[in-house]
This record gives structure tokens, C-alpha cells and sequence, in this order.
């Protein structure tokens, strides 16, 4: 990895948004009181409630588009290219910032030439649930790294891991394989994986946090990982280096099912519902990439992204 220096990096962050007037305070207060200084771009998918005007009252850039036009890939790329920066950060509503700092030391790993991509550690919303809170607790651990290509055996598949929950990239980077992809789901993992292939390197910071978490449904749960099903099949030649996402997931249940019995045993049974309901819904999409449009729009928790 090239060692970069950059003397006054242009910070931007891209943040999609659908009603989100309840989280723009939470999620862009810290932003806003960071010394970087960033630009801010709210993309809003035609929301009903005060979105827009909040962000504007808040002094961050807005663009609008219709809810049909939304996609996890493409709404991203068209605020990395509006904004243009030296690096860009991607970032969710209802992820919020626990403090000014956290841009900071998220950035620091790109700035410093050790990757060209970093994410935070994301921590559960106050009051969330156990279900809610395990997966964060299981995927972003207390100690940070650095990951490259040549870490698979170590990592699995987990290697091509990252959330633009809260993602920093250069965007320079990003240029160099087209930017984000239209993908159903996973816009994250796919350009990662093809930033590592190319040689670049990826930074977990731990010490750059979010609280980010959802109490998902079984239904939500089942849809969610159809997509995902699907979004990894469709990109499987860049994943396949990572190994089987069966592994990870096997190793997931375990440390789920140790934490229950442990702490609370009345749960196990709706963990092993719950995983069975990710399962099916993650085989589903695996199989359904020639399936009929309106059984893969009935099946998707993203109904805009198929269309005739």
C-alpha cells in the first residue's frame, strides 16, 4: 500500500435518508461539530415528514430524488461524484455519531496511507434488544485491524467485511473500479472486495464508534436475507476467495447460541427460529437469480429495485 499524504483533505459524506426528521439531529450533530469540517449531502428518496427542512435548517447540502430511483449502489456513487472530495464517507440516518472525534479517527488509516478504506465499530441504540445488539457485539469487536487480500485464510469471507453504515474511502480508490456498483444489496462488501483484489487494504476502528443497531422481524429477517442471498450469489467471482459464507455463519450460531446459554436460555429456541428464518431466506435468494420478477419483488425487503 502507497503511503499518501494529503495536506488539506477534502472530507465529504453521503447520506441517504427516507423520514429520517426523528434521526438528522442525532445523526448529524457530532458531524457537524467535528474540526474536519466535512461536507455534508443528505440524497432523500422523496420523504413526507420534515427531512429536507431539517437538513437544510442544519446548514448540510440536499438532494432529492424519487423513492422509485433509490439504490443502495447507485444513490451513493451519484453523491461520491456530486461531492467530489478527497475522501467520502457513507453513512446511514440512523447511525449516530457517540462523538465529535469519531470522523477523526475514522479517517486516520486513509490519511496515513495504511488503507484505502476504514469502518467504525457500530454499537447498540439505547434500549435495544438482545437480538438486536449480539450481531454487533459479534462483528465489530473492541480491538481494531487491518485486513488485505492475503488475510482470507485468517478471515474467510469476513475479510471483504464493512458497513457503509459508517465507511470512510478514498475516493481516489473508488475511481479505480468505477465506484459503487447497482447492487441489490451489499454495495459495501463488493467494492471492498475489489479494492483488496487490486492490492489495497481495509481498517476496522474500533475507537471510531456508531450506535447502530435494528430489531428486525422474522418477515424483515427472511427478506433481508434473500437479498443478501442473492447480492452474493450475483457477485460470487469476486467473493468466492473468502470461502463459504456457511462457516462464518456456523461459527455465528455458535457463539450466539454459548452467550444465550449462558445469560439467557429462554431465548434459544427463537434463536434457532431465527436462524432458520436467515437460512431459508438467504437460500432463497442464492436460488433465485433466474426465478420470475414478481416472486423476487414478493421475496426482497428492496421492491424498487426490480422493475420490468
Amino acid at each position: 500500500m502507497r503511503t499518501i499524504c494529503f495536506m488539506q483533505p477534502s472530507i465529504g459524506i453521503v447520506i441517504p435518508t427516507f423520514q429520517a426528521a426523528k434521526h438528522l439531529p442525532l445523526c448529524l450533530g457530532p458531524l457537524l461539530q467535528s474540526r474536519l469540517k466535512p461536507r455534508i449531502l443528505i440524497i432523500d428518496s422523496s420523504s413526507t415528514d420534515e427531512t429536507i427542512s431539517i437538513a437544510q435548517a442544519m446548514g448540510v447540502e440536499t438532494l432529492t430524488i424519487p423513492q422509485t430511483e433509490f439504490n443502495h449502489g447507485l444513490t451513493r456513487e451519484k453523491g461520491r461524484q456530486f461531492l467530489n472530495t478527497t475522501i467520502t464517507v457513507m453513512m446511514t440516518q440512523d447511525a449516530y455519531p457517540t462523538s465529535a472525534s469519531m470522523l477523526e479517527k475514522l479517517i486516520s488509516p486513509l490519511l496515513l496511507g495504511k488503507a484505502c478504506v476504514s469502518y467504525a465499530r457500530q454499537i447498540p441504540h439505547q434500549g435495544a434488544g438482545f437480538f438486536a445488539s449480539f450481531p454487533r457485539q459479534f462483528n465489530y469487536p473492541s480491538e481494531g485491524h487491518i485486513r488485505s487480500i492475503k488475510d482470507v485464510k485468517t478471515y474467510g469471507v469476513y475479510t471483504f467485511f464493512c458497513s457503509n453504515s459508517c465507511a470512510a474511502y478514498l475516493n481516489a480508490a473508488l475511481d479505480e473500479i468505477g465506484g459503487f456498483s447497482p447492487v441489490l444489496f451489499g454495495e459495501d462488501t463488493v467494492a471492498v472486495a475489489q479494492l483488496l483484489q487490486r492490492n489495497h487494504r481495509i481498517a476496522y476502528v474500533a475507537e471510531a464508534e456508531v450506535h447502530h443497531s435494528h430489531d428486525y422481524t422474522l418477515k424483515q429477517e427472511f427478506c433481508r436475507h434473500f437479498d443478501i442471498g442473492y447480492a452474493r450469489t450475483s457477485y460470487q467471482h469476486l467473493l468466492e476467495k473468502g470461502g463459504k459464507d456457511a462457516k462464518r455463519g456456523f461459527h455465528y450460531l455458535k457463539a450466539l447460541l454459548k452467550t444465550l446459554k449462558q445469560k439467557q436460555p429462554h431465548f434459544i429456541p427463537y434463536a434457532l427460529l431465527q436462524t432458520a428464518i436467515k437460512l431459508l431466506g438467504y437460500r432463497c435468494g442464492q436460488a433465485s437469480l433466474y426465478a420470475p420478477l414478481w416472486l423476487k419483488k414478493s421475496l426482497s425487503s428492496q421492491k424498487y429495485y426490480w422493475k420490468e
